[in-house]
């Protein structure tokens, strides 16, 4: 069988693509750079365009499920046009796929799509697992409503379809990582806030193995995409420091400096949620990154080569 992944050239299809790999499992992927298709057993190229509704229908050649990574990057000033772009991307990419079943011939069974796990309200005390009715009231709740309900559309193809909402995504190569190590670095690390809010984390290698162990087992659903051990913000930033034997010297960053830096999407970072991995482990998955000091550690030596 052979798994088509779209976003596979992204932080967490990389991980994704390098597990399948590891386990004999050839890949198809879609892009939108023409440029980026490679032709390869194990690694086929097919291009693809959303905006414009446009696909190679060959990528479905010997697919049996979809893992879908689609979408703009959240994490830009965001502005009319920029919203706009975040959720028709995502919309766009499961519609088309959509159309794209319905009038061809395949053997494709299941579907397992991203989301993320802003779609839950801010809160310091409540712990949300994947039953939660009340949902986020803001733009990345919204986002992640629409993300969802598009690839529950599959459904009505007979695919099997779950959703993994996806915390903080802890990697060497991308990522919020990357963006926390770089004042810490510098000696200009600090809290965000009043640092106490809430910062669901996963592992990529923990994240991606999520992913196949969902097609693996042939589950549907939602499901969380974090570690067992949330962590402040607070505890986060001191982690890094850490790992990198520097102090932090700087107060917190207040909450209203961080609104009038970053308007709307400072709720990204001050959003307080503590999200629950029971599910996912009660179906039998095992985590190999579950404490956040050796997830960073892990991800520090990696990057140094140690």
């Amino acid at each position: 069988m052979r798994i088509l992944i779209t976003g596979a050239t992204g932080l967490v299809g990389t991980e994704i693509t390098r597990l399948c790999h590891e386990s004999g499992i050839h890949v198809n992927y879609l892009t939108t750079k023409k440029e980026k298709v490679e032709k390869n057993e194990a690694f086929r190229g097919y291009y693809w365009n959303p905006s414009k509704a446009e696909i190679d229908a060959r990528c479905l050649e010997g697919v049996g499920a979809i893992i879908n990574l689609a979408g703009a990057n959240v994490f830009q000033p965001w502005t009319s046009s920029a919203k706009h772009k975040i959720l028709n991307s995502r919309i766009s990419s499961l519609e088309l796929l959509h159309k794209l079943l319905k009038e061809n011939p395949h053997e494709v069974g299941q579907l397992v799509s991203a989301s993320a796990i802003g779609i839950y309200p801010s809160s310091m005390t409540k712990m949300y697992e994947e039953e939660e009715k009340e949902l986020a009231d803001n733009f990345l709740g919204e986002v992640s409503k629409k993300w969802e309900a598009a690839a529950d559309e599959l459904k009505r193809l007979g695919l099997l379809v779950s959703k993994v909402r996806i915390g903080i995504v802890l990697s060497a190569d991308g990522g919020a990582l990357p963006q926390i190590i770089r004042p810490v670095k510098m000696n200009f690390g600090a809290p965000l806030g009043s640092g106490q809010q809430w910062q669901s984390w996963i592992h990529i290698q923990d994240l991606a193995r999520i992913f196949m162990f969902i097609i693996t087992n042939g589950l549907s659903g939602v499901y969380n995409g974090v570690a067992p051990n949330p962590a402040t913000n607070e505890d986060l930033t001191k982690e890094i420091a850490l790992a990198l034997n520097k102090k932090l010297w700087l107060p917190k960053v207040p909450g209203f400096a961080l609104k009038l830096a970053m308007g709307e999407m400072s709720g990204v970072v001050l959003g307080s949620q503590l999200v629950s991995s029971q599910k996912i482990q009660d179906e039998g998955f095992s985590f190999y990154h579950v404490n956040l000091r050796q997830a960073i550690q892990d991800i520090m030596h990696k990057k140094t080569g140690a």
